[in-house]
């Protein structure tokens, strides 16, 4: 095993990885991550509750395995001093340590949210390099009072307080990737009537800048975008729908003006197809923008919930997520996958080593 030392100097910065709601699976698919990929784990650290991520951990210990121990952390500069075998935790004052497991509470969610707000302040203070996220629970965010409906719209929010703008002058979007493809959202978490009222020219234009401007850091040159149609045929030439032809279309010729490498619009049921990128046979695209969550969400979670990676872009720093959510009705059974929270950390590193 590589020595901690070693990994964490060439990091440079810790990560942080926030339990999500303690309710949910979080906690056990973070400590099972650390049990799992020690090597990859190195010189990051848990945000939350040591009580909560112990009664997890003991869940996931792996036979045959070291047993970890969680410890809790004062400095962040001691992460490289710790020995082996140590989940690290980061304790925010007031957390609940014993919530039941799977059921929706205010306490969870505010405890959720806590977790969120802080790891976000420290990566824009420039203390961590980045953070991942473990799932929270809208339906317990909004019991607690937070006016946000998921972790895009909360992080926006703390990026925008942090660099005093308005929300509307820190654009994000959600993208959603994995090995074979990645898409990214036109608009998030609202009502589908209300998202089809948010394909606009300039909503799918910002989409395409965003884009463009993110994928473009991590992969070194500017990336082939395809863009979905709204509509069934992506309209049919106006049969099913004219938000090609009057919107998507000319925010696509406006992009391709600037110089950006975007194509479109095309039939939303085929196009994902041609730009899944298999060993037998690469995609045509690099990305998908889709027009609304779920156009976009299913293609990519229908090849692999474990492979999928949730990354904002758009914000001044460096957020991933698995692409899953709390599955409470596992909760607390110890078999939850950590697959995709390990695919969310090596995909944090990726971009925070490539200055995203």
């Amino acid at each position: 095993m590589t020595d901690i030392s070693q990994a964490f100097s060439a990091y440079s910065k810790p990560l942080a990885i926030t339990q999500g709601d303690p309710a949910g699976i979080g906690p056990e698919i973070v400590a099972q991550a650390f049990c799992t990929a020690p090597e990859l784990l190195q010189g990051c650290f848990a945000v939350g509750d040591t009580a909560t991520l112990a009664r997890a951990l003991a869940l996931v210990q792996p036979p045959g395995r070291p047993a970890l121990a969680v410890q809790r952390i004062e400095h962040l500069d001691t992460l490289a001093d710790l020995p082996p075998h140590i989940l690290p935790v980061w304790q925010l004052p007031g957390l609940p340590q014993s919530v039941p497991l799977g059921v929706v509470s205010a306490e969870a969610g505010r405890a959720a949210a806590d977790c969120v707000l802080w790891a976000t302040r420290a990566t824009l203070a420039g203390q961590v390099a980045g953070l991942v996220t473990a799932p929270l629970h809208k339906e317990a965010l909004a019991a607690a009072g937070v006016p946000y409906p998921g972790h895009t719209e909360l992080l926006q929010a703390e990026a925008a307080r942090h660099a005093g703008v308005p929300i509307a002058q820190m654009p994000v979007r959600m993208m959603l990737a994995s090995d074979e493809l990645r898409t990214v959202l036109v608009s998030i978490h609202m009502a589908l009537r209300e998202a089809i009222a948010a394909v606009t020219l300039d909503n799918v234009l910002q989409t395409l800048h965003i884009t463009h401007a993110a994928l473009g850091r991590s992969l070194g040159r500017a990336p082939r975008m395809a863009v979905a149609g709204l509509n069934p045929h992506a309209g049919e030439g106006g049969l099913f729908g004219r938000e090609e032809l009057d919107i998507i279309a000319p925010a696509i010729a406006a992009a391709r003006a600037a110089g950006l490498d975007a194509h479109g619009p095309y039939a939303p049921d085929t196009v994902f197809m041609r730009a899944r990128h298999t060993p037998q046979r690469p995609g045509e695209f690099d990305v998908v923008l889709a027009m609304y969550h779920d156009q976009g969400l299913i293609p990519v979670k229908y090849l692999g919930v474990d492979k999928g990676v949730n990354v904002t872009l758009g914000l001044p720093l460096v957020r991933t997520s698995p692409d899953h959510g709390t599955a409470f009705d596992i909760a607390g059974r110890g078999v939850a996958d950590a697959a995709s929270l390990i695919e969310a950390v090596r995909m944090a590193r990726a971009l925070s080593s490539a200055g995203a």
